[in-house]
């Protein structure tokens, strides 16, 4: 049987089209980057150069470390992304798990409903969730930040891993059954491990969102002992606006721990995603 190929005009211009789009991209990113370690007379005469050692300048960085506590902020950011990433994943798979493995009465329509989560956005319920963190004491608290992110996470971690765990062998599960293997423990010695590609994908899809986010911090947790990197960096470009080497300097620090996420997994969500394709 003969396969479809694409014709090397149409190739080309598809690898075209994807480069412009990855310019596009990161140009914003490698600008800031840059930008960040020149001194302010060269970022204003010269803001597409690269920095060279007349021009390179690390005064930002110095003024955001000494001047904002920002190894505060990236802590509470850590402590709040990491804490919301494992409930996201042990519980999202969780719930995929039962909800692609066992058959029951309103399995349907309970994926269905877990599937609105994706549509709708949580921050219509701001007044709603903010009513119920004043209630029980969770304002300012790390603990609120990460429920609200679990709640934000888990309709789109369930809707990928579970349609994942469904490619999983029954021959398998069944074997492991018959060897005298928990649930639990097929759960996470055998169906776990199979899907860590998918694993990864929803890790960095959920973590983007919530160390970027400033909404639930700025209304959350606005004190300083618990203040994300986004709120710090927001609180320290407003202070000092026309200082652009602290401003870049901080976005350059907001952006590093997102990019050494996608570094660390870019394989397996490279792997996550084309598997869904291909599905």
């Amino acid at each position: 049987m003969n396969k479809a190929r694409s014709s090397p005009v149409t190739l080309v211009l598809m690898h075209l089209a994807l480069g412009l789009y990855t310019l596009i991209c990161l140009a914003p990113v490698v600008l800031v980057i840059m930008n960040s370690m020149k001194s302010r007379s060269a970022i204003f005469a010269s803001p597409m150069a690269l920095p060279t050692p007349k021009t390179f300048d690390l005064i930002g960085f110095t003024t955001v470390l000494s001047k904002g506590d920002f190894v505060g902020y990236f802590g509470n950011s850590l402590i709040i992304t990491c804490g919301a990433l494992f409930c996201v994943l042990l519980f999202g798979a969780m719930a995929a798990f039962a909800l692609s493995e066992y058959k029951f009465r309103g399995n349907t329509l309970l994926g269905l409903y877990l599937a609105l989560g994706i549509m709708i956005p949580i921050r219509l319920g701001t007044i709603g969730i903010l009513n119920i963190m004043v209630a029980t004491d969770l304002v300012n608290t790390h603990l609120g930040l990460i429920l609200v992110y679990t709640a934000q996470g888990l309709p789109l971690a369930i809707f990928i891993l579970s349609e994942f765990m469904r490619q999983v062998s029954d021959d398998l599960k069944s074997a492991a059954r018959i060897d005298g293997l928990s649930e639990y423990a097929i759960f996470f010695k055998l169906v776990l491990p199979l899907i860590r590609p998918a694993i990864a994908t929803v890790a960095v899809f959920s973590m983007i969102p919530i160390w970027n986010d400033l909404w639930f911090p700025l209304i959350l947790a606005p004190g300083e002992s618990t203040k994300t990197v986004t709120l710090g960096a927001q609180a320290f470009i407003g202070q000092y606006v026309t200082n652009w080497n602290a401003v870049l300097a901080a976005l350059t620090l907001a952006i590093v721990p997102v990019l050494v996420l996608y570094l660390a997994f870019s394989r397996q969500l490279i792997r996550g995603i084309t598997a869904g394709a291909v599905k």
